[in-house]
């Protein structure tokens, strides 16, 4: 027996190893997702490397291209236009950002409690989401139209004037960041709902032994449990932050004098505005990719520091 092992060994070795065989059952989930896959490289990936390119060139008409090089880029960041905008585009985050993640947690709390009418209430506040971002910059410009808006018929009604909702620069910036909020928060209060609805009860259950009251239970239990889910909200409310134009374009049009011109916006208007300008477009698109990008990847980390600390 011991003179037989080392040559079942050798067969062993020398024996080819069989590569694992494609059945049908292991190419079909590929075939499923390959049409997307299709058409999400085709009108993302494609167009997002195209853009790349286009950035150093120069052109009117999108049919002629002079090569300019790193002219464009050079162009954005001498600008004071391009900062003018970035300031508004990153203040706009910023509020926008911590806006939410405060209105979206405290609505995912509230309607995590039972109480009667607790479903319809939920639906409710997700039903901005599912409308239209145009229609509702338009609504919002009618209620909030200094002489005729239903808002400031009703603040003249009880003698408080009517305020300049969408010609004071001041005001108008919040103005934005509050129909940003009508429309977002609450998709990302499910976010933190279904985060809370995560928690194992027996925490809670340990808190009202121990005597902690509401307050308390959230600040030291439920926040530090809640934080993978609200990385997850900071991370998509900052890149709608960033992307915010249509229901922008539609309320102010940038306006009043800029005041709430964002990046994408000016995207837009550098590509479709006379004088057209293909490669300075894309070339901001660029820019404003490569901030998302590094925004995003540096909350990732601290998320995954502070899960690992």
């Amino acid at each position: 027996m011991s003179a037989d092992a080392p040559a079942a060994a050798r067969r062993s070795q020398s024996a080819p190893r069989r590569r694992p065989r494609l059945t049908g059952k292991a190419i079909a989930p590929y075939l499923f997702i390959l049409p997307n896959m299709a058409i999400f490289g085709l009108f993302t990936i494609y167009p997002a490397f195209d853009m790349i390119n286009i950035s150093f060139y120069d052109s009117s008409d999108g049919r002629r291209f002079k090569a300019v090089g790193t002219e464009n880029y050079a162009e954005i960041f001498s600008s004071a236009e391009f900062f003018s905008v970035a300031l508004n585009t990153m203040l706009f985050t910023v509020a926008f950002v911590l806006l939410t993640v405060v209105a979206s947690t405290a609505l995912a709390v509230m309607l995590n409690d039972k109480f009667r009418g607790r479903d319809f209430f939920r639906a409710v506040i997700f039903l901005p989401t599912l409308l239209s971002a145009v229609v509702v910059g338009l609504l919002w410009g009618w209620i909030l139209d200094r002489t005729n808006g239903l808002v400031n018929v009703m603040l003249d009604q009880i003698g408080l004037g009517q305020p300049g909702w969408l010609t004071d620069g001041n005001l108008t910036r919040w103005v934005i960041v509050a129909v940003g909020l009508w429309i977002h928060t609450g998709f990302y209060a499910l976010i933190m709902l279904s985060g809370l609805q995560g928690i194992d009860p027996n925490v809670y259950e340990a808190a009202q032994i121990d005597g902690a009251g509401r307050w308390r239970t959230f600040t030291q239990m439920t926040w530090p449990l809640l934080r993978p889910t609200t990385l997850v909200v900071i991370i998509l409310s900052m890149i709608s932050g960033f992307q915010a134009f249509d229901f922008i374009w539609t309320l102010t049009g940038g306006g009043p004098v800029g005041a709430t011109t964002l990046m994408v916006q000016f995207i837009y208007q550098k590509a479709f505005e006379s004088p057209v300008r293909y490669g300075l477009a894309s070339a901001g698109a660029v820019v404003l990719f490569i901030v998302v990008f590094a925004f995003t990847v540096l909350n990732f980390l601290y998320g995954r520091r502070k899960e690992a600390a």
